[in-house]
């Protein structure tokens, strides 16, 4: 299959090309108008599929329900409703029985075989974080972290927990910091009240993420710089931002991307279960939340920010067009820098070939015109 664009994003820029799909892969890329095509997009821009790395459900599903139904239902809608072609379910802090059968039913479902957007694996957001910045994350379940307990929790993953959040002032001599940042686990910093010393040790024994920038952390001031100043601060940091214009201003948004540059933001969704459901009342994690007019979620009890609603496709449209981010920070911050992160960028995050034909073709509004998955379209 051929398919072309005047706009397919390749070299940081829209370039008229086309590109041939075999197998599942990208085989080839061709001057535009060089061969025969199969489908022909005009002028809507292609990109490479997102990449949502930090997301909890949709569709009335939450991973942490361990229902092999919801959890098949959400990833096979994700490709056509918002142009994820790759995800990380995400848990949010729960009993041990709750997590382990949420991690366990991510497995199963793997092992099994699935249809739709590819899981590649887990991100475990708590329980090991701090009260005071805990967020919507129930606070009877909080615990110091612990690396024999993490380990039962990867054992019933079968290995797939990819991304740890915790808070790193306590993990003591930064155990778990070390253990999972040595076995293939992305150390995110957040819902914690840690100092920006503290981050540069948990920086310097592997961490190398920071969960939603701004969000449920020690904020930034010009003598004490807290987790914000490490945000901004250590380079080689990866940073999370909540791209819907509500949990960060959109000035503070633009600063974060205007101080890392194009290569380390990495756009999320932290979607919760009413994502693509009507207004109202639901759960989060045990505790009550709402969703309100615009979209986001906030705790009944609080008012506070519990998550979001946001599809990733209208991140984008808000990073551009309201956060007046540059646009190739923006593209590579749900393409190719979660695929970085996630050391999988030899085979996703861009459209080169021999890389995944994990595709997506946007329409000038942002809504989805088709969205192609290992090959296979999905509209």
């Amino acid at each position: 299959m051929i398919i072309q664009s005047k706009r397919v994003w390749v070299a940081n820029n829209f370039n008229p090309l086309q590109i041939e799909i075999k197998d599942g892969k990208i085989f080839a890329v061709h001057a535009y108008g060089s061969k025969a095509v199969d489908h022909d997009y005009g002028n809507l821009r292609v990109l490479p599929g997102f990449i949502d790395v930090h997301t909890h459900g949709a569709y009335g599903f939450d991973t942490n329900d361990g229902d092999e139904a919801g959890l098949r239902d959400w990833i096979r809608r994700l490709p056509a409703d918002e142009g994820v072609t790759s995800v990380l379910p995400t848990t949010i802090t729960q009993s041990v029985e709750v997590l382990s059968n949420a991690v366990a039913n991510v497995a199963k479902v793997v092992k099994e075989g699935y249809e739709g957007a590819n899981v590649l694996g887990i991100n475990f957001e708590g329980p090991y974080l701090d009260m005071k910045y805990k967020g919507a994350q129930p606070p009877e379940h909080i615990l110091p972290s612990s690396v024999e307990q993490f380990k039962m929790y990867q054992q019933k993953a079968e290995g797939l927990i990819k991304i740890i959040t915790l808070a790193p002032e306590h993990d003591e001599n930064m155990e778990l910091t070390k253990y999972c940042s040595q076995n293939g686990v992305v150390v995110s910093l957040g819902h914690s009240a840690s100092t920006y010393e503290t981050a540069v040790l948990a920086a310097a024994n592997g961490a190398k993420l920071l969960t939603h920038v701004y969000n449920g952390m020690t904020p930034y001031g010009h003598r004490q710089l807290g987790l914000v100043g490490a945000a901004f601060r250590i380079r080689d940091m990866y940073g999370e931002i909540i791209a819907d214009g509500y949990h960060s201003n959109p000035e503070a948004v633009n600063n974060y991307f205007q101080v890392k540059g194009a290569d380390h933001v990495v756009m999320i969704s932290d979607s919760l279960r009413p994502k693509g459901l009507p207004k109202g009342e639901y759960t989060s994690g045990g505790l009550a939340i709402i969703i309100t007019d615009e979209g986001t979620a906030r705790l009944i009890d609080s008012g506070s920010l519990a998550g979001s609603t946001l599809r990733v496709n209208r991140g984008l449209q808000i990073l551009i067009e309201k956060c007046l981010v540059d646009v190739a920070a923006a593209i590579n911050s749900c393409t190719l820098n979660p695929a970085r992160l996630l050391r999988v960028d030899d085979h996703k995050g861009r459209i080169v070939a021999g890389y995944d034909a994990d595709i997506v073709v946007l329409e000038d509004s942002y809504d989805i015109h088709q969205t192609y998955v290992g090959g296979k379209a999905f509209k």
